[in-house]
């Protein structure tokens, strides 16, 4: 590219960065870069009611779903998917289009995504009936999506684990790990025959309808968790459907919902949470642990940012009694790609006292997590991954 068209190129990315009142300096638009420049200035304007945003921006949205739908489409056609998911996401918490969102033609129309999918749990008890299914096709698609994306990896770490879990030094001749028994007897080596004398055999036990795990779910339905909660009903999904572990689901606010009989589609469970409100972790806690009945083969996972509005103490003092009877407790502080989240530092360094160290973890982690836990291995090396 020569340099005049260099500088025609950044010229005009600033004028669209900067909008109308850059013209003078920047030049004008043309063609496809005007209906960009619209669209632009449709969300990030800085005129009354539009929120502020960048230089120049006077424009909106609106009010009516067919101006918002033409926007949706100008913003699909003229960025990939993850800027238009991000525009999105801009545009239901700076111009308020929440309400849009109850009207079933504009929902067809959205790019869905996870934070898509958390605004509409939020707004879940307001929908009207007929656009409450093409909610749940919207919510549907997305976590279709997250399910081809996560499951496959997330089964075979828990699926390994929960298999290393049940090694036996009695292994029938099938079921005997060789490489593991050859590691265990190299002492035994003889030089003379070049081999290894197997003295103690290790493998698997052949118990693959028992029940090795108990596995609780407590999930902060706080809005600040949408994405965590989203995920976490993929993953308790497929931990359900798993013979080897019993797992259980609850929900919370100040309220506790035992979700476990939705537990067969996560969209069920998605549907059964309701996104706001207080939060009362003590309560939970304490509903949770009616659930435990084999405290050294369970494991409990809280994902919550810890913002405490029960009681404090009574909150710590159940999870010491859970950590004494042998249960792996496991704290998240979230469970998404959205980076460091907000949390409680003193209810996080409180439990850490414990021996159970908060932190927040990505998607893809949750499965090697989950097996460490299964194994009963050290979870300190996640908490060092904090995202």
């Amino acid at each position: 590219m020569t340099a005049a068209l260099e500088t025609s190129e950044r010229l005009r990315r600033w004028r669209l960065a900067l909008g109308s009142e850059a013209e003078g300096c920047c030049g004008g638009l043309g063609g496809d870069d005007t209906r960009m420049d619209a669209a632009l200035a449709g969300l990030y304007g800085g005129g009354p009611g539009a929120g502020g945003g960048r230089l120049g921006r006077s424009a909106g949205l609106g009010s009516s779903a067919p101006t918002v739908a033409r926007w949706l489409g100008d913003i699909r056609e003229f960025f990939p998917t993850t800027v238009v998911q991000l525009m999105q996401q801009d545009a239901i918490e700076r111009l308020n289009l929440k309400q849009l969102l109850l009207e079933p033609e504009l929902l067809e129309s959205v790019e869905a995504d996870v934070h898509l999918v958390g605004t509409l749990l939020s707004l879940n008890k307001l929908m009207p009936e007929e656009t409450k299914e093409t909610a749940r096709t919207v919510v549907r698609k997305v976590v279709d999506e997250l399910e081809a994306q996560l499951a496959q990896g997330f089964r075979a770490a828990v699926s390994g684990a929960l298999n290393r879990a049940a090694r036996t030094n009695r292994p029938r001749p099938r079921d005997i790990d060789w490489n593991r028994t050859i590691r265990a007897n190299l002492k035994n080596y003889q030089p003379e025959y070049r081999s290894v004398v197997p003295e103690r055999l290790i493998g698997y036990a052949r118990a693959a309808r028992a029940v090795k795990r108990d596995v609780v779910l407590a999930i902060d339905q706080s809005g600040s968790m949408a994405a965590s909660v989203v995920y976490a009903s993929l993953f308790g999904a497929v931990l359900a459907s798993m013979r080897a572990l019993k797992t259980s689901l609850v929900v919370f606010d100040t309220e506790v919902v035992d979700l476990t009989p939705e537990l067969a589609d996560p969209v069920d469970v998605l549907f059964g949470t309701q996104l706001g409100g207080g939060t009362d972790i003590n309560r939970a806690i304490a509903y949770s642990q009616s659930l435990i009945t084999r405290p050294t083969d369970s494991i409990f996972v809280l994902i919550s940012d810890l913002y405490e509005g029960g009681v404090r103490a009574e909150m710590l003092r159940r999870v010491a009694q859970m950590t004494a009877a042998g249960v792996q407790v496991i704290v998240l502080l979230a469970l998404s790609d959205e980076g460091a989240p907000s949390y409680d530092r003193q209810n996080a360094a409180a439990l850490a006292a414990l021996g159970v160290p908060a932190f927040a973890c990505t998607p893809d982690r949750f499965g090697p997590l989950m097996a460490a836990a299964i194994e009963r291995r050290d979870l300190s090396q996640f908490a060092g991954e904090e995202v």
